[in-house]
Formats: C-alpha cells, sequence, structure tokens
C-alpha cells in the first residue's frame, strides 16, 4: 500500500474511532433517556431520512471523488474547480428539493409509511438539514480525492461532538416520557449539527481552493463526465434506498403480526438496530477508512493503466480485511454480554451482539470490496449487486417475519450479508484480472 493511503486510512481511523466512541457512549445514554421504544421510533424516523439523503445526495460524492482524482492524476490541477462548480451546482439542486418534497410529504410518510403519526414532526426538522448534507458530500469528495482527509475528519469530529451537546441540552427540555417530542428533540440536534458541519467544511475547502487555482487550464467534458458518474449511481441508489428504507418500515410491523405488542415490536427493532448492530459497526472503523481511501489510489492506478499496482493492493487489502476482522469477531463474542450490560444495562443488547458477532468477517470484508469496486469504476455493478441483496430482503421480511419474528430477522440479515459479499467478491476478481 502507498504511504499516502497508509497515513490518510491512519488519519481518518483515529478520527473515525473517537467519533465511534462518542456515538457509543451517545447511543447508551439515548437508551437511558427514552428507552427502547423511542430508539426503534428514532432509527425509523431515521431509516426514512436515510432515503431523503439518498436522493439529496444521489450519487454526487463518488462522483466528485473520481471526477477529481481524474484531474489530478491526468495533471490537470485547473479541471478541479470547474468540477467542484458543477458538483455544487448538482447537490444544490437535489438537496433543496429532497427538503421540499420531506417537508410536504411528512404527514403521509408518518400516518401511511411508518404508521406513527409520531415521527411527522421530527421528520421535518430532518427536512431542513438535507441541502447540508449534499454540499458537504460535495466537499468531502473533494478532500477525499486530494489526499487531505484530516481535514473532512476533523469536522466530522466537531459535528459528532455538537451532535451530542445539542441533543443533551435539547432532550433536558422536552417533556419527560414523551416519546414524539424526545425524538424530536434528537432530529433538531443532528440538524443544528448538520448545518455547523457545512460551515465548517466550507472554511477548509476556501483555504484549501488556492492550492488549484480559480480556474483556468484545459477541461476536457467535465459536466458530461460528471453527469455520468452521478446519475447512474444516483437511480441506483435510490432503488436500493428505497427497498432498505422498506425493509426496516416493515420490521416492526413483521413483528406486530407474529404476536408481538407495538411497544415490544419498535423495542426489538431498538434493540437490535440501535444497540447491537452500532456495536458490531464500532470496530469497523480501519476497513472503513480503507474502503473510503483506496477510492483515489485505485483510480489513478487505473487511469495510468498500473494493473499489478491494482492487483496488488486489492489482495494486500483482502488479507488485512480478513485478519481483522476475524480478531474483532471472537473478540465481541466472547464479551458481549458485558458489553451490553455496561454500555445499554441490557442483557438482550449482549444477546444480539453475541448472535451478530460471526457475520462480521462478511460485513467487514465487503465494505472494502464495495471500496475496491467503486475506486475501479465497478460502482454500478456495485449497487446492482445491493439492489438485489435490499430487494430480496424486503421480500423475506415479508413474508417470514410474521412468521418467525426475532429468530426469522438474524436468519435474514444472516443471508443477506453473505449473498452480497459472494457476489461482490466475485465481480472483484473480474475487474482486477
Amino acid at each position: 500500500m502507498g504511504r499516502r493511503l497508509i497515513v490518510n486510512t491512519a488519519l481518518m481511523t483515529a478520527a473515525s474511532l473517537v467519533m465511534r466512541c462518542i456515538a457509543m457512549g451517545f447511543q447508551g445514554y439515548l437508551a437511558g433517556r427514552i428507552g427502547a421504544a423511542g430508539i426503534g421510533l428514532y432509527q425509523l424516523v431515521m431509516s426514512v431520512e436515510l432515503l431523503a439523503t439518498t436522493f439529496a445526495v444521489s450519487g454526487i460524492r463518488f462522483a466528485v471523488t473520481r471526477l477529481v482524482s481524474e484531474e489530478l492524476g491526468m495533471g490537470r490541477a485547473g479541471g478541479v474547480h470547474g468540477a467542484m462548480v458543477r458538483s455544487a451546482l448538482y447537490a444544490l439542486m437535489f438537496g433543496s428539493a429532497a427538503m421540499y418534497l420531506l417537508t410536504r410529504f411528512a404527514e403521509p410518510i408518518g400516518f401511511l409509511w411508518i404508521g406513527d403519526a409520531r415521527t411527522v414532526l421530527s421528520l421535518r426538522i430532518l427536512a431542513f438539514g438535507l441541502p447540508c448534507l449534499a454540499v458537504s458530500s460535495v466537499l468531502s469528495g473533494y478532500f477525499t480525492a486530494c489526499g487531505r482527509i484530516w481535514k473532512p475528519s476533523l469536522v466530522h469530529l466537531a459535528e459528532q461532538c455538537a451532535v451530542v451537546f445539542f441533543v443533551a441540552v435539547l432532550l433536558d427540555r422536552a417533556p419527560a416520557g414523551d416519546i414524539e417530542y424526545s425524538c424530536a428533540a434528537v432530529c433538531a440536534g443532528v440538524t443544528a449539527a448538520d448545518i455547523l458541519s457545512l460551515a465548517l467544511m466550507l472554511g477548509f475547502y476556501t483555504h484549501d481552493r488556492l492550492r488549484h487555482g480559480s480556474g483556468g487550464g484545459e477541461t476536457v467534458r467535465l459536466t458530461s463526465r460528471m453527469l455520468s458518474v452521478a446519475l447512474p449511481l444516483a437511480v441506483s441508489a435510490y432503488a436500493r434506498s428505497a427497498l432498505s428504507t422498506l425493509e426496516h418500515l416493515l420490521v416492526p410491523r413483521g413483528f406486530r403480526k407474529s404476536g408481538l405488542t407495538a411497544d415490544a415490536a419498535l423495542a426489538g427493532y431498538g434493540v437490535i438496530h440501535g444497540m447491537a448492530m452500532p456495536v458490531i459497526g464500532f470496530p469497523a472503523s480501519l476497513l472503513t477508512s480503507l474502503a473510503e481511501n483506496v477510492i483515489p489510489e485505485l483510480t489513478s492506478a487505473q487511469v495510468r493503466g498500473e494493473r499489478e499496482k491494482i492487483r496488488r493492493e486489492v489482495r494486500t487489502l483482502l488479507t488485512v480485511s480478513a485478519l481483522f476482522a476475524l480478531a474483532v469477531a471472537l473478540a465481541l463474542y466472547f464479551t458481549s454480554d458485558f458489553i451490553g450490560e455496561t454500555l445499554f444495562s441490557s442483557a438482550e443488547a449482549g444477546k444480539y451482539i453475541r448472535l451478530l458477532a460471526p457475520l462480521i468477517p462478511a460485513m467487514y470484508i465487503d465494505t472494502v470490496v464495495d471500496g475496491c469496486l467503486k475506486g475501479l469504476g465497478q460502482q454500478v455493478w456495485s449497487m446492482g449487486i445491493n439492489i438485489l441483496d435490499a430487494g430480496l430482503g424486503v421480500l423475506l421480511v415479508y413474508f417470514l417475519l410474521p412468521m418467525g419474528a426475532l429468530p426469522a430477522y438474524m436468519g435474514i440479515i444472516y443471508f443477506n450479508e453473505l449473498l452480497n459479499l459472494t457476489l461482490s467478491v466475485l465481480r472483484l476478481r473480474r475487474a482486477v484480472r
């Protein structure tokens, strides 16, 4: 692996670990403050927000990373400014449209999609952060391509701290035991932190853009190249995100059909996605950073035709990923009960951490494989695999959850993760060879 890749990965990993530590402590605080049912309601709101964010971003983050990497790889530093202007306008257009749609349709989404009127206020609050998220994605993609990953990492760390501060202040003013207003307070804190994050990111970019000048130099089909990457990725991301959101909305309904009460269904969903899953994903900071930073590295190598370097880096990444994932899986399996009680005061959380631990190698390796595919221009294939995965997840949740409840859901998670990994690895082998 190149020196820049190692340094950027180390910086990004360190920042990510700190942020995840803050997030884990924050999840524990929320679990104690709003309960498992409140966590479940918040996770449902965030699943809809994820779909709205997908539309707001519309593939532009990766498009910026690839476009800027190509311009720098071909020695056309003057084209960076043009790429950024086009990408920012694209992001503002989609981000503003996403804000309007979520604000306009918050009531039907809350009443009909989610099936809980208490989510409407939270959805409207989150809508105002969508344009900020879209533009921040453009700036983050730029810093990733330029190899100055410490700047967005520092911003995200400040954003994470701001979320904790804003949410704590707002929750203190929410009525105790009122899930609707407690969830809205959390969403208001998240939105305020998104606005702050954009302001910080713009400050860094304004200073950094002097490295590439304000324009000039040869530009080669920047708009068409941007759209050729962003739009296909956006369409596939819409499909995958819509299916994923539908799956998450169907889970509590499936639990209720299996005989659980409404609050018990929310609590079960909240324990898995609000407690166990964050713990499972916590140690993945190293591999997430690798997947992020390998994109511009592989893109530059591909532009220069360095096929042997690509094969060597991919082999090294997969080996490191597998060894790290196995170590994490063993550690979490044997400490699951302690983690569940310590972080969440919940034996159920420990139980599901232990049940999910054997799946960690597949989840972690798949993260790195996806990064490699995107770096090699295989992003449409990657998203196609993810769409298939999400579509199967919807069907399995719809038909199996009413019969098997929580055990059936765990089986669905295992099946989907293993299928996704198998198809992604097969595609990567073909792309590398």
